[in-house]
């Protein structure tokens, strides 16, 4: 027994085969000899590139356990052992079972083997269900029945006839009702079950609606889906949850009764979430703050990457969400709160804040390769959050890496660059349009070409007046340039891309070198003059259009 462990604390703690027979054989199994006795008073995820934390009873969740060679996952297990840890939790192939039986033998800590059909999100929730309902009973905690968002389910589900659910927005079960004899269907027990509201074809279009509504939506029966009537719990403009009561009374269209009644319990839930948000996320805002500190670079103390648990030497990536076109201060929450909930399943440290129209989130460096299996499975998520009808999709921006707290800043301008110059490469009629990711690499030449017009804007003895002239007076013929560059010189090309005949290209490079005097045979002079109509072009120039007047 550690001697960290107070008496009082082992009193309220979970034992570990406790844990292991509430969730059940079809969830978990021992692997080998199961301390049933050793408290559980926490989890943590396994991160390869930090050292285990000194937590006597920390339950070790491994996503990455069936990659690890038999050396690394025995030396884990030692390690974990030294430490006082309740267990590590892994999944493995019916082959690798054995050998991993066998390190449990000799490094002395339970393994427990997590079936593969469960997430390890909902492993993680299931656990930290049994862990809260523990700690919260004994007199802590009244019952359910009795605590205003369960008493207000069960209210809603006398005057509905059916089942009701109070979710929050990251569609997490926080209140059910329980009155006999009401109508329930298969996807609210699922639900209530796992406390979190089962995958559904039909949820993603329905959270939308009903999270932007101003009143209760009805659904109708859709397969086995009870008729439900959903409003938004809100708190002002803020969104905070849902109600979902099945209505028994069937298919008839929603009545201004039901209307009122649903609205007045959205009302009375909203009080009591934003005082659980209070205390239940007490520790999350702060971690927020820090890192609006750092996105700011105002008031940045230094220490702050320690503080969110990244080592500075691993150093910190940001990760921008832009919604374009879907900016709104519900798209907004509910992009923040599920790119905090999916990036918190890979990297427990992930902190997320929405600034300026825009979600940001820091978290420890990630290679490529592993940071693209976090990404890629979070776009469709995406999709579905904001629909792709009108073709528009939230776009993300990896900046870089950072080994200080004040770098996190320089990220996030570094990132609203990258936002800036993929629209505008974007809005081209030529080339390839920007990806959904959108990186250094990737915009390279666009980010180049930024920078040389931020140059010609702020110095005006680097612009050729004769371009400007020419830009201004004749832009037919400062588009044929540019074609002509663009195709290194050759003649049916610029033709094909500026979209005329060749005598026509032919014609206007002469009116250019005649009239204006612009040498198109010098190489360097001829770099000079792609840069200055490729960084404006022809059409778009404010300031080059003005100092041409000038020069008239």
């Amino acid at each position: 027994m550690s001697a960290g462990l107070s008496t009082a604390t082992l009193a309220r703690s979970l034992r570990l085969g406790e844990l292991v027979d509430h969730l059940g054989p079809r969830t978990v199994t021992a692997l080998g000899a199961l301390n049933a006795g050793v408290p559980v008073l926490g989890t943590e995820f396994y991160d390869a590139m930090d050292d285990l934390s000194d937590e006597a009873g920390v339950l070790l969740i491994v996503p990455s356990g069936s990659t690890l060679d038999v050396a690394a996952l025995a030396k884990l297990a030692a390690g974990a052992a030294e430490l006082r840890y309740a267990a590590l939790a892994l999944k493995c192939s019916d082959d690798d079972a054995p050998t991993i039986a066998a390190i449990v033998e000799t490094s002395g800590i339970p393994i427990l083997r997590v079936v593969e059909r469960v997430g390890w999100r909902l492993f993680e929730a299931l656990v930290g269900g049994l862990l809260g309902d523990q700690r919260s009973s004994d007199g802590a905690r009244p019952d359910h029945g009795s605590e205003p968002l369960f008493a207000l389910a069960n209210e809603l589900a006398g005057q509905f006839g059916g089942s009701v659910a109070i979710e929050d927005l990251g569609r997490r079960i926080v209140a059910y009702s329980s009155v006999p004899g009401q109508a329930i269907d298969s996807l609210r027990t699922r639900g209530i079950l796992a406390r979190l509201v089962p995958e559904s074809p039909f949820n993603d279009d329905q959270y939308r609606s009903v999270i932007r509504s101003d009143d209760p939506i009805k659904y109708p029966q859709l397969d086995d889906e009870l008729p439900r009537i959903a409003c938004a719990i809100r708190a002002g403009a803020l969104p905070l949850g849902t109600i979902w009561a099945i209505d028994a009374s069937g298919e008839a269209p929603i009545t201004q009764s039901q209307i009122d009644t649903v609205q007045r319990a959205a009302g009375i839930a909203a009080g009591h979430m934003l005082d659980d948000i209070r205390v239940r996320e007490a520790g999350q805002a702060p971690r927020e703050e820090l890192l609006r500190t750092m996105l700011s670079g105002r008031g940045v103390a230094g220490s702050e990457l320690v503080e969110l648990g990244i080592p500075e030497e691993r150093g910190a990536i940001v990760l921008a969400f832009d919604p374009g076109a879907h900016e709104h201060p519900t798209t907004l929450a509910q992009l923040r709160s599920t790119v905090q909930r999916h990036l918190a399943l890979h990297r427990p440290e992930a902190a997320t804040v929405v600034r300026r129209g825009r979600v940001y989130a820091l978290i420890s460096h990630e290679e490529p390769a592993a940071l693209a299996r976090i990404i890629d499975p979070l776009l469709p998520i995406l999709d579905r959050l904001v629909g792709t009808d009108s073709g528009a999709s939230i776009v993300i921006a990896l900046p870089g890496r950072t080994h200080r707290a004040g770098g996190v800043a320089e990220l996030r301008e570094r990132a609203d660059w990258l936002f800036e110059t993929a629209d505008r490469a974007g809005a081209r009629a030529d080339g390839d349009k920007p990806g959904r990711v959108l990186t250094v690499d990737s915009l390279r030449p666009e980010l180049l070409l930024s920078r040389v017009r931020e140059l010609l804007e702020s110095d005006d003895t680097l612009l050729d007046p004769r371009l400007t002239q020419l830009q201004a007076e004749q832009p037919g013929i400062a588009e044929a340039v540019l074609a002509w560059c663009e195709a290194f010189g050759n003649v049916t090309r610029a033709a094909a891309s500026a979209g005329v005949h060749e005598n026509t290209i032919r014609y206007r490079l002469r009116r250019a070198e005649e009239r204006y005097g612009i040498a198109l045979g010098d190489p360097v002079t001829l770099l000079a003059i792609w840069l200055q109509l490729r960084a404006e072009p022809a059409g778009e120039p404010t300031y080059a259009r003005e100092r041409g007047r000038r020069n008239l």
